[in-house]
């Protein structure tokens, strides 16, 4: 195997030591690790692709990371709670729908979910109520048809519509 030899600076010392800490004591695989991520990174912003990270899972999720750009956002709400859509294309052409939902209240008075007005006047003690944690789900869908399933119909025609559009367009001017 070929030997190369790094320079580093006394500065950057404590950082290619805990590096080689964090690999088992192998510091040639921490560089190469670090090499890697950053030709793949490097290469998809040069394609146009941005690097994503979403949280995934209930309450505030674990971290989830790809390269993509945005087709499409979309939001609703209820008087319970509300969702947010987005849509990406990943280098490799798939869709990827990130579904994040707030937290849910659910009761068993009207009161809650009627408006202000309905506060004024009656005052009942006997109340419940409660509340889910805020969710987030990430899908991957490798077609078109796949994704209909996955969002609401006007996501659904808003990215279908975009979805074939090249992420950076060369122009000859």
């Amino acid at each position: 195997m070929p030997n190369k030899t790094i320079y580093v600076s006394d500065d950057d010392m404590p950082l290619f030591r805990r590096a080689q800490e964090l690999a088992g004591g192998n510091l040639s695989a921490a560089i190469s690790t670090a090499v890697r991520r950053y030709v793949d990174i490097e290469e998809g912003r040069q394609e146009g692709y941005d690097e994503i990270i979403v949280r995934i899972g209930p309450g505030k999720g674990r971290k989830q990371r790809f390269s993509g750009v945005l087709l499409g956002e979309w939001g609703r709400s209820t008087s319970q709670r509300f969702e947010i859509f987005r849509v990406y294309r990943s280098r490799t052409g798939k869709f990827v729908v990130h579904v994040e939902r707030s937290a849910q209240l659910t009761s068993d008075s009207e009161k809650w979910t009627t408006g202000w007005r309905a506060w004024v006047g009656n005052w009942s003690s006997d109340q419940a109520w409660g509340v889910t944690a805020p969710e987030s789900i990430l899908h991957i869908a490798g077609t078109l048809e796949e994704l209909r399933d996955l969002l609401p119909p006007e996501l659904y025609e808003m990215v279908a519509d975009m979805a074939d559009q090249p992420v950076i367009e060369d122009l000859d001017i």
